[in-house]
């Protein structure tokens, strides 16, 4: 989508001509908003898919990697190698097994976020302190009951570290997904680059940042609200 005039003549002088083209243009926060919001929709949309997946899929990996200590290598090279597949390639890759969708971005997005969260995981639950399993096991805690109720609690704060990190990084990494039009702000992005359109590009651009400031307060909030006992402790 080009906003920008041929030639500065023809309008009225104002942002839109390629006269001027200011980085801050109301007319075109204005005349465009809808083009934005359904962008910035897009973009919330497929980060949050792509984190559900990717916890969907790390946590059972993070689970066998402790239970099975020989795996930790195979399971953190793995998700690790897949983090070094640069996304230009990747995507590619996909798109003749999910075409031109948002699945094809939603799962390499879900796959690159595998190698903070299996390793943040992992990290949470061997930390807890043996002890501590081994008084919830003499008081009779079996293996789900322990857990959900003991390791798990113990290990968020780690968890909820990886899960910030993941989710900033996959809000960045969202932008990429115009290479199969499913980018969110990234099609703005890379339209703003295209056509020398300062205002559309710094637009999409501060709405990516404002995007990742706030998924970000809003996990530290979550974060805060169901860890309680952690609070007490640094207080």
């Amino acid at each position: 989508m080009t906003l920008l005039a041929a030639d500065g003549i023809s309008i009225a002088p104002s942002c839109y001509s390629r006269l001027t083209n200011h980085w801050i243009c109301g007319s075109y926060l204005q005349d465009r908003s809808s083009d934005l919001v359904h962008a910035t929709v897009q973009h919330l949309e497929i980060t949050g898919v792509s984190i559900v997946l990717s916890i969907a899929i790390a946590f059972p990996l993070a689970l066998l990697a402790r239970r099975v200590p020989r795996l930790q290598g195979l399971i953190l090279g793995t998700s690790t190698a897949i983090y070094t597949i640069p996304s230009l390639a990747l995507f590619p890759l996909l798109v003749p097994f999910t075409g031109i969708t948002a699945t094809t971005v939603v799962i390499g997005l879900a796959l690159y976020a595998l190698t903070i969260l299996v390793r943040s995981m992992l990290a949470g639950l061997v930390g807890v302190p043996a002890e501590v399993r081994e008084s919830a096991t003499g008081l009779g805690y079996g293996a789900t009951r322990l857990l959900f109720r003991i390791e798990l609690p113990l290990a968020l704060p780690v968890m909820m570290a990886g899960l910030r990190v993941a989710t900033v990084s996959t809000v960045a990494l969202t932008t990429v997904g115009t290479l199969v039009s499913y980018g969110g702000l990234g099609n703005l992005i890379a339209d703003g680059v295209q056509n020398d359109f300062k205002a559309e590009l710094l637009a999409a651009s501060v709405l990516c940042v404002v995007l990742a400031f706030a998924l970000d307060a809003l996990i530290v909030a979550a974060q805060w609200l169901i860890t309680p006992w952690a609070r007490r402790r640094s207080g």
